[in-house]
């Protein structure tokens, strides 16, 4: 009866917690508006077949969580004006660039559950609309007339294009270190989002100190964001859009696994590690790996790991009196811990 009411209360704070973030968006739901309409409005094209792909992606537009930070970030320090929606697109934009160009890099055929511009079109096209969305990136960036948020989107599109290389370095070479993991993640995942908080707050004329303890805030929010993307991969789960595994195939090793790998006192520890390391691994050699990994605690780890990004992050808001605007970051972050997808 115990186990019964533990696992209910858990799925009622889930199911809070993913009540919390549509919540979220209807409290924001005119500023949402507003960003969808400058989206489609700088994506118009005369090229018969950009509007094509372009129609049909806009039809796969995730959560929009990184230009709902934008907003939130503006509300937090100001109120929303032209420049904040403008930003908001802008990185939106060059967020569905990287994930464009992910997928030709990646050989993706399936995002969210449908199918990619790669795949339904070809990877020559697919380069083409992704530098497509990286130059309305940057237009719309221009148009806030504030070097700052334009700055800050280059230096992001920079950023994400390092922590890709990193990643693809260390799959090549079999790097099996947390901390350059965690380089990786900070670059090709969490630079986003604080890049976001940034570019909110510049639009509403922000710069302080209290600038930093949210954008410190972001980049726990992103890390964390990453390591549950990165558990998904151990778990079977067709709601993902991706197999079990996929990442091992690709020679990435993630936080549960690097950590599983880590524990000398298994016993099996030195011939997991050797299997890492192999060129190629078949579906028997992944699900040894996946097995492995949670056998030696790796997803208790990495669970641990964003419990303790989460506590951090969530003293920062001390410095913020309490407000609408402070308890959503508080659920985002909640969210992006409990979130099935």
């Amino acid at each position: 009866m115990a186990g019964f009411c533990k696992d209910f209360v858990l799925l009622h704070f889930i199911n809070e917690q993913m009540n919390a973030l549509e919540a979220i968006r209807n409290t924001i739901a005119p500023e949402l508006e507003q960003l969808n309409r400058r989206i489609e409005q700088s994506l118009s094209s005369e090229n018969t077949l950009m509007k094509q792909v372009v129609e049909g992606y806009l039809k796969s537009k995730g959560k929009l969580i990184r230009p709902i930070l934008v907003i939130l970030t503006a509300k937090l320090f100001g109120a929303v004006n032209d420049r904040v929606i403008a930003s908001a697109s802008a990185v939106e934009m060059l967020h569905n660039a990287s994930l464009i160009h992910d997928d030709v890099v990646d050989d993706s055929r399936t995002r969210r559950g449908r199918p990619t511009v790669n795949s339904v079109w070809d990877n020559h096209i697919a380069v083409l609309v992704g530098d497509f969305f990286v130059s309305n990136a940057l237009q719309l960036a221009i148009s806030t007339g504030d070097i700052r948020i334009v700055d800050s989107l280059a230096n992001l599109g920079k950023l994400l294009s390092l922590g890709e290389i990193d990643q693809i370095y260390n799959a090549r070479y079999h790097c099996l270190d947390e901390k350059a993991y965690f380089e990786v993640i900070s670059r090709k995942t969490a630079s986003l989002f604080v890049s976001c908080v940034k570019m909110g707050a510049y639009s509403v004329g922000e710069d302080s100190v209290r600038l930093e303890s949210m954008c410190r805030f972001a980049e726990l929010l992103g890390l964390c964001f990453q390591i549950k993307d990165d558990i998904f991969d151990y778990f079977e789960d067709e709601k993902i859009g991706k197999p079990t595994g996929n990442d091992l195939r690709e020679g990435k090793i993630t936080l549960p696994l690097l950590y599983a790998l880590s524990r000398t006192d298994m016993p099996e520890q030195k011939d997991m590690l050797a299997l890492s390391r192999r060129e190629e691994l078949d579906t028997e050699d992944i699900s040894t790996l996946i097995e492995y990994a949670k056998r030696a605690g790796g997803i208790e780890y990495a669970y641990d790991t964003m419990k303790r990004f989460r506590d951090e992050a969530l003293h920062l808001l001390d410095d913020f009196e309490e407000s609408d605007t402070k308890n959503a970051f508080r659920d985002i972050f909640d969210y992006i811990i409990i979130r099935e997808k």
